[in-house]
């Protein structure tokens, strides 16, 4: 609870994702996926030295250009832009003209760039708004099919925390279920023998008990499913 007044004093909205269900938190998916392949571009044959290059890597994530927000992370905190080491010996004749300030022009000099900083967020805030809007026409113009289940369908659920190595003998499609009801949020509560649980539709295709091609190898398990 600590933790969640904090919260409160800082402003800050604190948001539930549904686990082992990517989609949900889409944002930290993008950020971990691109610190991902810097760093396989970086440990190259090594990948136990991944923790040591972390740090690089981080950094270079900060600094490089973000089309979402028009501008780098680095800039969105700190109103500026990064400097490279190998620009810190032409920059130093600058900043000793902006350290021999007054307490008064200092001060202004503090309010003007607090104000310069929440211009920024406000327009970084902008294109990111007007970015997802296009993806999102984009994506919808592109989606091939809609699942629409109703009260009743059998379908089969993926398994994303299965216990059993996949391989060729297992799979990760389980059931069949049977559809109590279905949520616009895109949940829906599946019917079990102990009863009934909410899964995220993208994880359910309709069962065919006459096409065991389109259900491929399904896994009939008596325990109690992982959702």
């Amino acid at each position: 609870m600590a933790n969640f007044s904090k919260f409160d004093i800082l402003n800050v909205h604190h948001r539930f994702s549904t686990a082992y269900h990517p989609q949900a938190n889409g944002q930290a998916e993008n950020t971990n996926r691109a610190l991902k392949r810097i760093l396989e571009k970086t440990v190259n044959n090594n990948p136990k030295i991944w923790s040591q290059k972390l740090e690089d890597a981080l950094w270079a994530y900060r600094t490089a250009y973000k089309t979402l927000i028009g501008s780098t992370p680095y800039r969105m905190l700190y109103a500026k832009a990064c400097h490279l080491p190998f620009e810190f010996e032409y920059k130093a004749l600058w900043a000793l003209k902006r350290v021999h300030l007054d307490d008064i022009a200092s001060g202004r000099e503090r309010l003007i760039s607090l104000h310069e900083l929440e211009e920024l967020r406000s327009l970084a805030y902008e294109n990111s708004k007007i970015y997802k809007e296009q993806r999102k026409k984009w994506h919808d113009a592109h989606l091939k099919e809609v699942k629409v289940f109703k009260a009743g369908d059998k379908v089969l659920m993926y398994q994303t925390r299965f216990k059993f190595s996949p391989g060729k003998l297992k799979s990760r499609w389980i059931g069949p279920y049977v559809v109590q009801k279905e949520y616009p949020s895109g949940y829906v509560d599946l019917m079990t023998e102990r009863g009934a649980f909410k899964v995220n539709g993208h994880r359910l295709k309709l069962y065919n008990e006459n096409d065991p091609v389109r259900n491929g190898e399904v896994c009939f398990l008596s325990e109690e499913p992982i959702t």
